[in-house]
């Protein structure tokens, strides 16, 4: 029997406490490159698992479960009562495993072929764990209902037909969640739907993507706002379509614009923000909704209404979406939980007559065969239950208390900076500065201040110079130093 391998282990393995991978992992990988490099030889013991613990300074059942891991790999052998012995390892000679011998084996850092990047689509930069940041409008995950939801998650998960949320179901989503919805959206829309006229997607990009997939062949004409989302021209863009650009004032998105254009352009698809127009924030009127449907019939271009913003308005009468009026099926309608919920949970869902959801029924399946099942069951059990109603209407009191509180911060300590108007809803606010500020050498400085404020949210050319600033996921304090922070660096900056 041989003895076990005399080697200082606590030198062949460095054990990394502060590392996310797992202790036992960390062990077996290291093991694993000895053995390639031929420091542990095949035939050879390793020591018991009490010893090797000791040695390292562990727990043995991690050792146990190290060994556990090279035995299931193949690079040991387990034999009770005997201990762990190094397996034969191929031989050289054989091109594939010759590789095996080299250590470290690290994964390739590019790719051995070439593939066709993206000019037009972008990855912003994340924020540091711990900073302030400035976001386009996200909410608050603190007054998401963690507790409610978890509960109601569980049960579903407890209850002896849990199976069926677990299987494949229907390509559209959750058939209780589209039927719920179905009640909420004509309750709180004005819609007259059915779940028939359902899609759930993972967020409003999913929707536009998909429906841009469908819809747009390389050519077509898309109208936006001449200030627009980025992610929804990058989707149109991606897709091959060109983009044609409209003034926004503030009524909303140039009705009469679009009319000059559609009279000497065949125009596929008018893209609109009704609720809240990204970034201004401006509200589309409900003359200009009525004008805007009456051209989509008359010239035959389809209306992608994102209504991203529409439970969070504060003042004033809504207008009803474009969608409750159309009754020649010219509008596409889109919106999510995700705001009233939390983003990550990505509960997003489109609205159009049940032909075209068929289809996009049958796109959607290849690309992602259905949403959270589980998680739509919990998301209509809570509507039905009127939870979700209930904690919007709380997170709509502090959000227009944070409103409130941010206007006055950036009038008191930006004033002779910065113009705005405080907004009927949404969750930011519509900034224009003093056209002499570099609003990107702004940015950066405010990045060594330890406050992120993305490129994304800067809107600066000949005639416009201004940053659509997120108030909803900053509270009191937090707030009052994000606007201070962002004081000290355009005092400096206009100096």
């Amino acid at each position: 029997m041989s003895s076990p391998a005399r080697l200082p282990f606590e030198h062949i393995v460095s054990i990394d406490r502060d590392s996310s991978t797992a202790v036992y992992l960390q062990i077996a990988r290291q093991l694993t490159n000895a053995i390639k490099q031929g420091h542990l030889v095949p035939g050879s013991r390793l020591p018991g698992s009490r010893a090797l613990s000791l040695e390292l300074k562990v727990h043995r059942k991690t050792v146990v479960a190290a060994y556990g891991e090279l035995e299931a790999q193949g690079w040991i052998e387990v034999s009770p009562n005997r201990g762990a012995y190094i397996n034969n390892i191929p031989e050289q000679n054989d091109p594939f495993s010759s590789r095996f011998g080299q250590a470290p084996i690290a994964f390739a850092s590019q790719t051995g072929y070439t593939f066709r990047r993206s000019i037009l689509l972008d990855k912003p930069q994340e924020p540091n764990p711990g900073w302030l940041a400035f976001s386009d409008g996200m909410p608050d995950v603190r007054l998401t209902p963690t507790e409610r939801l978890t509960r109601t998650y569980s049960g579903i998960m407890k209850r002896k037909n849990n199976r069926k949320y677990l299987a494949y179901s229907a390509v559209e989503g959750n058939v209780f969640y589209r039927e719920i919805l179905a009640e909420y959206l004509n309750n709180t829309r004005g819609l007259h739907i059915t779940k028939d006229n359902i899609l759930t997607t993972r967020g409003t990009q999913m929707a536009i993507f998909l429906t841009s997939a469908l819809l747009l062949t390389p050519g077509d004409l898309v109208i936006v706002a001449r200030l627009g989302f980025y992610e929804s021209n990058m989707i149109f863009q991606h897709f091959g379509a060109s983009l044609m650009q409209v003034p926004v004032d503030q009524d909303g998105i140039s009705v009469d614009a679009i009319a000059r254009l559609c009279k000497v352009n065949r125009i596929r698809m008018v893209y609109v923000t009704p609720s809240h127009h990204y970034p201004t924030g401006v509200t589309l009127s409900e003359q200009r909704r009525r004008e805007l449907l009456e051209l989509s019939e008359k010239y035959g271009f389809i209306i992608l209404e994102d209504n991203y913003e529409h439970d969070f308005h504060y003042e004033g009468g809504l207008p009803l979406p474009i969608a409750s009026a159309d009754q020649s099926g010219m509008t596409i309608h889109i919106g999510s939980f995700c705001k009233v919920l939390a983003p990550g949970l990505r509960m997003g869902y489109l609205v159009a007559p049940p032909n075209l959801i068929d289809e996009l029924g049958r796109l959607r399946q290849i690309v992602d065969r259905q949403g959270d099942a589980t998680m739509e069951q919990t998301v209509a059990e809570l509507l039905a239950e009127g939870e979700i109603q209930r904690q919007l209407k709380k997170n709509q009191r502090v959000y227009q208390e944070r409103r409130d509180a941010f206007c006055s911060l950036l009038q008191s300590k930006l004033n002779g900076h910065v113009k705005f108007a405080s907004p009927p809803g949404g969750l930011s606010v519509w900034t224009e500065w003093d056209k002499t500020l570099n609003l990107m050498r702004i940015s950066k400085q405010c990045m060594r201040q330890g406050l992120y404020l993305p490129q994304t949210l800067l809107y600066q050319n000949e005639s416009v110079t201004a940053m659509k600033l997120g108030f909803a996921d900053l509270d009191s304090n937090e707030m009052e130093e994000a606007v201070t922070l962002l004081a000290i660096v355009v005092n400096e900056s206009a100096l």
